[in-house]
């Protein structure tokens, strides 16, 4: 088990017997920007140490609620405890386990959801906006240290320099929506009913619908996703990104983007560092087909 799970196990333990559940026997789902568990209840636990969590969150709960009393398939916060919680310098959220079944989502089913939340109305609910998708990485640049060289370190915020005036400059031609932020694949479940739940709300946000659409064509060239996945999704979506003017500069950005979360994890867990390795190598040598990896 590497560092980082054990922490994270830790602090599941305080935060499941501060609002009263039991922790035992639970299993680790994810660790990537948050440690996910499943209790042996029917609750899901997300940990992040994020520095924006004891902020952020309490929107990311208000927005689900909202979501589904509108009807839209979400995941839903567990509403009989008092959430979210800190523990030391993690935010603790607690959620509904949705019951899956054994068929996969499809991108189709992310491409036609993510059409109905960028045609709902404004939420009632203060959410961020979202303005500058660098700003993680530029800081875990400046304060991870010993997880870059200096010669990468030099290199990456020169990039990052050079890609914030290329998102400045981007072209974005409808008014802001509500984004989800993180509009991949692996954060879409079906239930065992047959319909697509939309999961990991953490980035919600106002912005360019570009962001959420720009993760599946990524997902083409970084994660094995196939041209008919991408296909399907622009089809369900009903607009192709790859005919937008900016769309080989968001690119790039997405690229960049995905390199922050090794830099925050790889003191703590090995498969970050082989990752960063892995993905800071593909940037600098310009590689369009170097594969990513989501997990060890």
């Amino acid at each position: 088990m590497s560092d980082l799970a054990s922490e994270a196990r830790v602090v599941l333990d305080k935060a499941c017997r501060h609002v009263g559940l039991d922790p035992s026997d639970a299993d680790l789902l994810r660790l990537r920007s948050n440690a996910v568990f499943k209790l042996r209840a029917p609750v899901i636990v997300r940990i992040t140490t994020s520095a924006g969590g004891p902020e952020r969150l309490p929107a990311v709960l208000a927005m689900t609620r909202w979501l589904h009393a509108r009807g839209f398939p979400t995941v839903r916060p567990l509403d009989d405890v008092e959430q979210p919680v800190h523990i030391s310098d993690a935010t603790i959220t607690f959620w509904r386990h949705v019951p899956a079944c054994a068929t996969p989502p499809h991108t189709a089913d992310l491409g036609e959801l993510l059409r109905r939340l960028h045609e709902l109305p404004a939420p009632p609910v203060d959410l961020p906006a979202f303005d500058d998708p660098l700003r993680g990485i530029r800081h875990d640049v400046h304060y991870r240290p010993g997880v870059l060289t200096p010669r990468e370190r030099s290199w990456l915020m020169d990039l990052i320099a050079e890609l914030d005036q290329e998102w400045k400059a981007l072209p974005f031609g409808s008014p802001p929506t509500t984004l989800h932020g993180d509009a991949w694949i692996d954060n879409l479940l079906r239930h065992r009913e047959g319909h697509p739940v939309l999961c990991d709300w953490d980035s919600v946000s106002t912005g360019p619908r570009e962001w959420d659409l720009i993760h599946t064509h990524h997902g083409r060239r970084r994660f094995g996703l196939t041209r008919p996945d991408v296909e399907s999704f622009t089809d369900a979506y009903g607009y192709d990104l790859r005919s937008w003017p900016g769309y080989d500069s968001l690119m790039r950005i997405r690229d960049v983007f995905a390199v922050g979360i090794h830099i925050r994890n790889a003191p703590g867990d090995p498969f970050s560092r082989r990752e960063l390795a892995r993905r800071l190598h593909t940037l600098r040598t310009g590689s369009l087909t170097g594969t990513w990896r989501l997990r060890p």
